[in-house]
């Protein structure tokens, strides 16, 4: 089979299942036949063996059942490194690259680092990598996240630990000079509202914020005051319309210079403040 009619194939088992069939079919295809477009368009009638051929079959297969395509080739870039994702961790965003921006503004050389909710490590391990931080510290509920974690600082040699916690039960009286965290911020009744590859895909425990959605962001800030350094940051990122009601939590909670930063779609996607 000639790659052009392998790469059709996938197109059409795709056209019924997302309007984005194109472009899916492509990312499959390159993974599976390690044929980059440009070297396509140049022969796009050269032979594809049987093997790479049911490789992206299966790829097709398990795309249609909206299995995301991150979890079917098993990466996602973020910040410019590759992450390694499956069903146990929530798929590294664009959007959350805003985050880690923010966070290395106010980040300086031999601070200690905090993670809050760590899932793949992705934010940790682009902190550890993009700064020298005295100590990188990720923290995480979920042993199997942890276990994902682990292998992205490896991956990337970043010098991170992680610690298996609800929040900062577990993490003793160390303080540091920067928190960050993407906590779970979906309510919990828009939830079955996703699109199914985010709600039969993802972990729930990632997703859930409780009814408001802000569960997470109160207890954080609640209790984070014991674990940051005088003049210590605390970023979030936040969902769509949470922004001015978490600035408000960190605000009554003491913080100082509260605020909020958009993304580049111009929705409030990160709050910071000082304790």
């Amino acid at each position: 089979m000639t790659a052009k009619e392998l790469l059709n194939e996938g197109k059409a088992a795709l056209s019924e299942v997302t309007d984005e069939y194109e472009l899916d079919a492509w990312y499959l295809f390159e993974h599976a036949t390690g044929i980059a477009r440009h070297e396509y368009l140049m022969d796009s009638q050269v032979a594809i063996t049987d093997e790479k051929c049911n490789i992206f079959r299966e790829y097709i297969s398990k795309r249609s059942k909206h299995i995301p395509l991150q979890h079917i080739v098993g990466t996602q870039w973020f910040m410019g490194l590759e992450f390694e994702v499956n069903e146990h961790v929530l798929i590294p965003r664009q959007d959350t690259e805003v985050l880690v921006e923010e966070s290395l503004k106010v980040i300086k050389a031999g601070d200690s680092v905090l993670d809050m909710c760590t899932g793949s490590g992705c934010i940790i391990i682009s902190l550890a990598k993009n700064t020298s931080l005295s100590e990188a510290v990720g923290v995480d509920v979920s042993a199997d996240a942890l276990g994902v974690a682990k292998i992205n600082a490896v991956r990337h040699d970043a010098d991170v630990k992680f610690v298996q916690s609800d929040l900062f039960t577990e993490l003793g009286s160390a303080k540091h000079d920067v928190i960050v965290s993407n906590p779970p911020y979906i309510e919990t009744e828009e939830i079955n509202h996703l699109m199914p590859e985010v709600r039969e895909h993802e972990p729930m425990i990632a997703l859930d914020g409780g009814a408001d959605g802000l569960i997470f962001y109160r207890k954080i800030i609640n209790e984070s005051g014991m674990f940051l350094k005088d003049g210590g940051y605390l970023l979030f990122e936040v969902g769509h319309n949470q922004a001015d009601e978490v600035c408000r939590l960190m605000e009554e909670a003491g913080f100082k210079d509260v605020m909020s930063i958009k993304d580049l779609c111009g929705i409030k996607r990160v709050c910071k403040g000082r304790i």
